[in-house]
């Protein structure tokens, strides 16, 4: 059984201030739990419930396991229909981004994208397309949001995101710098070379003046119907896919 101060502690990982307090956030459904638990983070407690009990029989005994009745998930899930099961992982400590690490491929550079849902989504997709990293401005939604975490579908588990100053982070790492503007070449039909990263910017305002002073090449996906503008999370997937795609050319 739940107790008062744990379904307390639970509900406070909604948000971003005691996510940080505690050093935890929540991972919701058997799926995208098993991702975090094959993967680096470290998984502090599953609250499972019956049903779910038979499919955790292979994970580490070292993770701290609870079984809870369907009324008490439904106490601490952010889901109108709770999952299975409800995990705690622990927030690893940022590290400074390896410049190394970033050589020869590209990354994406996030810039004030402020929805969880297309936050979640761009990590999925870049997972889809094989890029590793993702580097964010620091008012860029934060990763651990539960709604961002769900929308990753556990991609999360094999992408690093981390949160830099981006104008600093960007003229110290002296690489080509490919950013999404209307004004931009043809991203189908320009040369995008082999290394560098990809800046998408905030929803409403686009990328901030001082980042695009650094902006190397202006790319656009070339509009054909009369839509106003595209989803950032849809721009960041044919981005994907165009820079993907000159790897087998």
């Amino acid at each position: 059984m739940l107790s008062k101060s744990q379904i307390s502690l639970l509900n406070s990982l909604q948000h971003k201030k005691f996510r940080r307090e505690h050093g935890l956030f929540i991972v919701e459904g058997y799926k995208s739990i098993i991702e975090f638990a094959h993967s680096g983070y470290h998984v502090n407690t599953i609250y499972h419930t019956t049903d779910a009990t038979p499919k955790l029989l292979n994970l580490s005994q070292k993770i701290n396991y609870q079984e809870i009745t369907l009324t008490e998930l439904q106490k601490i899930s952010a889901l109108k229909t709770p999952a299975d099961a409800l995990a705690t992982i622990n927030i690893p400590q940022q590290t400074d981004v390896d410049p190394q690490r970033l050589k020869n491929k590209f990354s994406l550079v996030l810039d004030g994208v402020q929805d969880p849902g297309n936050m979640g989504t761009i990590i999925r997709t870049a997972d889809w397309f094989g890029f590793t990293d993702i580097i964010c401005s620091e008012d860029t939604v934060d990763v651990y949001n539960p709604k961002v975490v769900q929308a990753t579908m556990g991609s999360l588990a094999r992408v690093n995101v981390r949160y830099v100053n981006l104008v600093e982070f960007i003229k110290a790492l002296k690489m080509p710098v490919l950013g999404t503007l209307l004004n931009g070449e043809n991203i189908y039909t320009t040369q995008l070379g082999h290394e560098g990263l990809l800046v998408l910017g905030n929803e409403g305002n686009g990328i901030r003046p001082d980042i695009q002073t650094l902006i190397t090449k202006a790319v656009t996906i070339p509009r054909v119907g009369k839509a106003e503008s595209l989803n950032v999370a849809v721009a960041a997937a044919v981005c994907c896919s165009q820079l993907v795609a000159k790897t087998y050319k």
